[in-house]
Order: C-alpha cells, then sequence, then structure tokens
C-alpha cells in the first residue's frame, strides 16, 4: 500500500462524519437534488432517479445550470399528448495510465441512450422505456407504472433500476460498481413506493438475477427510505438476495447537505456476501463528493470512495480520487475534465492506474 490508502477506519470515520455532522446529508446526478432540496422524483420520471427528465427536469437542465439560456422556451420532451421522448450522449476521450503495463488514449463513445414515456392516462398510467443504442443495445428500463392517491403512491412493473442507496452518474465509483445494484444491472420485478411530504419509501421484489434469466426460486429484495428537507437529506437502504449460489446482504446509510455553494454527499455500505468463498465474505464500501457551484454554469467536484474487500483480511483497502471539473455553456451540453487516482495493493497494477478524460454530455 502506498501513502495515499487509507485504512477501513479512517475510511468509515471520514463517511460516518459526513452522515453525522451534516445531519445534526439515482445518468443521474444527486447533488443537483441537494442543491435544490428537491426529490430524484421531481426530475426524473423514474422515482429512484435516472433514466428520463420530467418536464421541471428539463426546465433546469436548460435554464437554471446552462451560463446561457434558451430565448424562446425550453423543450419539455413533448412531441404530442400521449408522446414524450428525451435522450443523452456521452462521449469520452480518456488517457489512462497503469504502472508497469505502460499507457492507453482512445475515444470512447460511453453511452447512447433514448428515453421514451407514454401517459396513456393523465396522472394514473404510463408506459416507460429507457434503452441504450450505443455502445450496445441494450434495454436498462422498460416498465408499466400506475399512480394511486393523487401520485402520491405508485406501482410499477417490468425491468426496473433497484432502489438502492445514491444513484451516481459514474457506475464504477465502488458504491455502485461493488454493492453491483446500478444501472447496468436493472432487474426484472415490481417496485411499489410512497411519497408522503418530505418522507418517501422504496420497495421493489426481483428475481435478483440482474435481468438474466431466473435459476431458482429465490427473489432480491430492496428497500429505499429517505427524507428530503430544504438542505439536507438522509436515507437508508437495504438489499437481500435469496440465490442457491449464496445469499447477499447488503445495507447502508447516505446524506446529503447544502452548505452556500457547496453541495455534500456521503455514503456507508455494508455487504455480506455468502457466495464469495466458501466461508462468504464481509466488505465494507463508502464515499465522499462535495461539489461547488462556483458561478452559473461551472461546478467542482471532489470525489472520494473507498472500499475494504476482506473485512478479515487487513492492508488489502482501496481507494479511489477525483477531481472533475463540469462546464454547461448552453441548453442541453455539458463539458467535463476530470482525473481519477486509484490505490491498491502493490502487487495489482489495475488498483493503481490514474484516469485523465475530457467528456461531452448532450442531454434533452
Amino acid at each position: 500500500m502506498t501513502a495515499v490508502a487509507c485504512p477501513r477506519l479512517c475510511l468509515l470515520s471520514a463517511a460516518l462524519f459526513l452522515v453525522a455532522a451534516f445531519s445534526a446529508p439515482a445518468g443521474a446526478e444527486p447533488y443537483f437534488a441537494v442543491m435544490t432540496g428537491n426529490k430524484c422524483s421531481a426530475c426524473h420520471v423514474n422515482q429512484t432517479g435516472g433514466g428520463m427528465r420530467t418536464a421541471y427536469g428539463d426546465a433546469f437542465g436548460q435554464v437554471t445550470m446552462p451560463v446561457r439560456v434558451p430565448e424562446d422556451g425550453f423543450w419539455d420532451g413533448e412531441v404530442m399528448e400521449y408522446l414524450t421522448i428525451g435522450a443523452n450522449f456521452r462521449g469520452d476521450f480518456t488517457h489512462t495510465r497503469v504502472p508497469n503495463q505502460g499507457n492507453d488514449t482512445e475515444f470512447d463513445v460511453q453511452e447512447g441512450r433514448l428515453y421514451v414515456a407514454v401517459p396513456l392516462l393523465k396522472d394514473r398510467l404510463t408506459f416507460y422505456l429507457d434503452q441504450q443504442v450505443s455502445p450496445s443495445s441494450d434495454n436498462r428500463e422498460a416498465f408499466a407504472l400506475l399512480y394511486f392517491w393523487d401520485r402520491k403512491a405508485y406501482v410499477k412493473a417490468g425491468q426496473i433500476y433497484l432502489p438502492f442507496g445514491l444513484r451516481l452518474e459514474d457506475d464504477t465509483e465502488f458504491i455502485r460498481s461493488v454493492v453491483g445494484i446500478n444501472m447496468n444491472s436493472p432487474d426484472d420485478g415490481v417496485e411499489a413506493g410512497v411519497e408522503l411530504g418530505p418522507a418517501s419509501v422504496q420497495l421493489a421484489i426481483s428475481n435478483g438475477g440482474a435481468g438474466g434469466a431466473e435459476t431458482d426460486d429465490g427473489k432480491q429484495y430492496s428497500l429505499l427510505a429517505s427524507y428530503v428537507q430544504n438542505i439536507w437529506q438522509l436515507g437508508v437502504s437495504v438489499n437481500y438476495n435469496d440465490a442457491d449460489a449464496g445469499d447477499r446482504f447488503v445495507t447502508g446509510g447516505f446524506a446529503g447537505l447544502r452548505t452556500g455553494p457547496i453541495s455534500w454527499l456521503g455514503e456507508v455500505d455494508y455487504i455480506d456476501d455468502d457466495s464469495l468463498g466458501p466461508s462468504g465474505r464481509k466488505q465494507w464500501v463508502g464515499f465522499a463528493e462535495g461539489n461547488w457551484l462556483i458561478t452559473k454554469g461551472h461546478n467542482l467536484k471532489l470525489t472520494y470512495g473507498g472500499f475494504d474487500p476482506d473485512d478479515d483480511v487487513s492492508d488489502d483497502e482501496q481507494t479511489r480520487v477525483s477531481v472533475v471539473y463540469e462546464y454547461f455553456p448552453f441548453s442541453y451540453t455539458q463539458l467535463r475534465a476530470g482525473a481519477r487516482f486509484r490505490d491498491g495493493i502493490s502487487q495489482n497494477d489495475q488498483q493503481n492506474s490514474d484516469l485523465y478524460f475530457l467528456q461531452l454530455n448532450i442531454y434533452f
């Protein structure tokens, strides 16, 4: 381990400090919710975040964030009474440095996604589709959404993103990749949710195969509960996957706080996975993020991620630190430049790699 690595106690203390001190606080960018004091459902058709934007979400992305705003109205996604569309495109230019393995530089299409919503019955029944078309064709979400009780409660059925933790845009972050609940692992199932003022609760029951074929009669259960106020947010998540290959239990807490122009995020998760080795494995992941809105259209993001892959093994921790500058020059457009530095065991070169990138994000 190099001097940059932090032991698990340091990781947990830093992340828990965010939760405790700031609360005395799902592509998707959760810091927007902290910045505005809103729930994810304010900006996204999917109540737990990510994917197609609502009319409010479209307005926020086109008017609130960019330096220059439209002079003749804005796009609200509606092309006709019973059809709303949207899209997301991310293209990268990356330079990766891996110790003892040389460098790699490439252009890459990270994602091209199309969104379609068909409101068959206003404020009652909607069909929703989130389809990735590049770099490969892959269905992310496809579900029927039924509202009740003046939209305070809902049920959706189909292929869905499971409710758990902060729905970050970066699925490679430890709290997304290690936990295994992210935008690359939707599952077939049913989700029900209730929103009562500042409180929200979502419960999903799914196959547990990340969208693949069912192989046993066990199911996966996901629970997300959150409480949102104007300048702070708190939430807890629980996920249990009953599988023949070994049960997997994940639980954690997350929080957000706005202090002036800076929006803070933090999450800590504990994983007990019986499918890893003959006696299973207990793991920890943590995440902290600060977003400084320097001025309209300019945001500086700092992140820290930590991963302890085995609670019974010492000196095997991994960390990841990122510095990202985000620029919104005008509507529908975001430019990002950043660097990510990984630190892990010295025997694994990939765990000690550095990534530098430029990214173009087009959204509507």
